[in-house]
């Protein structure tokens, strides 16, 4: 038989009571050491108010491009050129076609005056200058596509297609983008609906220039992600930021507000009583 010393049980004792106090202490102590900047910033994107990618809308050569990656352009700057000389000799043909058909009414209708054809011929004349009208519309279309202005001012992000390929109509051509106009979207836990406003000011802190703008809240979006339990809010710049680029990314600081790290809703951990049992047993002897 083992003998144990009443100083090793009085040990034990103690040890079974401090350790749970001590594991208790150290998880409040690890939630409060957190900084201050992880309850108050959240992660953000500049993303542009207006971007673009241009697409053909005939199908010819390309003649030219005389913008490149990255090149800044004005509003109704020249993007792309097509090789369009069919189309330019087709809308000539359709020019002539008008003519003919315009003449042809004319003549009808003096003869009609004149009782010399019936009505149905002026009739089918008028039509068929409707017809090449439309002809010549079709045409004038075609050719104004061989030219692609600038739709704003920005800058390119990309070239898709190079001079002297041919390309079809809807292929893609060159993606702009204007810097000149920029947004903010951040993605924000829902639980921060309780606070968060339309107009509310905010710090943006971008990562790559290391510098914080000033902005404020334009609009919440309009449904919570329910997997993640987010949504997306967007803010915009007080002014416009010298250096910033759309897709640079960055924290925004709310002085107002506190984003919480972790869900408060705690689940209860206390085992339920189950009811006495009502059976009874019996010892056999």
């Amino acid at each position: 038989m083992i003998h144990r010393h009443p100083f090793h049980l009085v040990c034990l004792v103690l040890s079974l009571i401090i350790l749970p106090a001590g594991v208790s202490q150290a998880k409040e102590g690890g939630r409060n050491s957190l900084p201050s900047s992880d309850l108050q910033t959240v992660r953000g994107i500049v993303k542009p108010v207006v971007e673009a990618v241009i697409a053909s809308e005939i199908q010819a050569l390309v003649k030219g491009m005389p913008f490149r990656d990255g090149d800044a352009f004005k509003k109704g700057d020249l993007l792309v050129e097509f090789e369009c000389a069919k189309y330019r000799a087709e809308l000539s043909a359709a020019q002539a076609d008008l003519e003919a058909r315009q003449k042809t009414v004319i003549n009808n209708e003096e003869l009609a005056s004149l009782h010399g054809i019936g009505r149905l011929e002026v009739d089918i004349s008028q039509a068929e200058l409707k017809k090449a009208q439309a002809v010549l519309k079709r045409a004038q279309v075609i050719v104004q596509g061989c030219r692609i202005p600038a739709p704003f001012a920005g800058q390119v992000v990309k070239t898709l297609v190079n001079p002297y390929e041919s390309v079809n109509p809807y292929d893609d051509l060159v993606s702009i983008v204007s810097n000149q106009d920029l947004d903010i979207e951040l993605i924000v836990p829902s639980s921060s609906l309780r606070w968060i406003t339309r107009k509310q000011s905010f710090s943006f802190n971008i990562d790559e220039t290391q510098e914080a703008y000033p902005a404020e809240v334009v609009e919440i979006g309009a449904r919570v992600d329910p997997v993640s339990q987010t949504i997306r809010v967007f803010g915009r710049f007080h002014q416009h930021p010298t250096g910033v680029l759309a897709g640079m990314s960055g924290s925004a600081e709310f002085p107002d507000g506190t984003f919480p790290t972790q869900s408060t809703f705690k689940p209860s951990t206390k085992p339920s009583s189950s009811p006495p049992s009502t059976m009874k047993r019996t010892a056999k002897h």
